[in-house]
């Protein structure tokens, strides 16, 4: 009996060894696992860096704002040479579908940006701002406009033709206040419509509110209800992006915190305005596309653009040559 009882501790005994071993060795094997997944995590959250030259195709009211945000981005990465071509967004994919080379387009609706997909110009897109059409007149407002009513039947209005985006959210905007629209002039791009109200060619443009906020006091803002027009502004690299890797960190400082920031600055809307239609589309239409690429605006981790504005002289290329 005694023999038996000291075989009986003994094994007890090894058998307490064994597991304590086990248990050693899974700790220590879970604690290695956390250790390299966190360090898997640290290395994939750093900056995207970028080189060499970027061609960016940009609505001409988005001038100003991705001027101040390609500048920074220079800043952040050296060797990056950012140029834009800031024209109305049907003829940027006119440009394209005739083989003007790019890396990124970006438009000021969805309906022209769903033509470079037609012709399968651009790859995946993404919105990232909104913007709705305003009226201005110049300073003093000396033809007494009062809206879209009456009143701009004896005054000289300038839109933008309907196959831009402006024209398009102009013509929405008569037909959801039921008059109808007599300009004097119809202009390829919006910048061109504040341009002949700022320097009194004309009385009164529908232009966008972004244009409203860049004119400052060279023009007063005459305030209308937008009636649910709202264009929501896609982009997106295009098909043959000679520069993919730069085009991306692009996209990514435009929606990133500091970018939407900026782009808030000179008047734009959050994307994803699920709330309104946007120009073209009814309000059910327009809710859901915009809902499904809310998500995808998201800041991004791989690029920022701070608010800083660099001095013009370090500024991106700007061409804005009318087509």
């Amino acid at each position: 009996m005694g023999i038996t009882r000291r075989a009986a501790i003994a094994a007890v005994s090894l058998l307490s060894a064994v597991c304590l071993a086990a248990c050693g060795g899974s700790a220590s094997n879970s604690s290695t696992g956390a250790a390299s997944g966190a360090a898997s995590a640290s290395g994939s959250g750093g900056a995207g860096k970028a080189t060499g030259d970027l061609k960016v195709l940009a609505a001409a009211s988005l001038k100003a704002s991705f001027t101040e945000i390609g500048t920074q981005l220079e800043k952040d990465n050296p060797g990056l040479h950012v140029t834009f071509d800031f024209q109305g967004s049907q003829t940027l994919v006119s440009s394209l579908s005739e083989g003007n080379e790019a890396d990124v387009l970006a438009t000021a609706d969805e309906p022209t940006m769903n033509k470079a997909v037609e012709q399968k110009l651009v790859g995946e897109r993404t919105e990232f701002a909104t913007n709705v059409p305003t009226l201005i007149v110049p300073k003093g407002n000396p033809a007494n406009v009062k809206g879209i009513d009456s009143s701009l039947d004896n005054a000289k209005l300038v839109v933008c033709v309907d196959t831009a985006p402006c024209g398009n959210a102009a013509k929405e905007l008569a037909k959801a206040y039921n008059v109808t629209l007599n300009p004097v002039s119809e202009e390829q791009k919006v910048t061109d419509v504040r341009t002949k109200v700022e320097s009194g060619e004309a009385d009164a443009g529908v232009v966008y509110k972004t244009d409203a906020v860049a004119a400052k006091d060279k023009v007063d803002e005459i305030s209308i209800d937008n009636k649910g027009v709202v264009n929501h502004y896609p982009i997106a690299q295009t098909a043959k992006p000679s520069n993919p890797e730069a085009a991306q960190v692009f996209i990514n400082a435009i929606t990133s915190k500091s970018g939407q920031e900026i782009l808030a600055k000179y008047g734009f809307g959050k994307p994803g305005d699920a709330t309104s239609a946007s120009a073209g589309a009814s309000p059910s239409a327009g809710g859901a596309a915009t809902a499904s690429t809310a998500a995808s605006a998201a800041p991004s981790q791989a690029a920022t653009a701070e608010g800083a504005s660099a001095p013009e002289a370090n500024k991106p290329t700007a061409q804005t040559t009318a087509p």
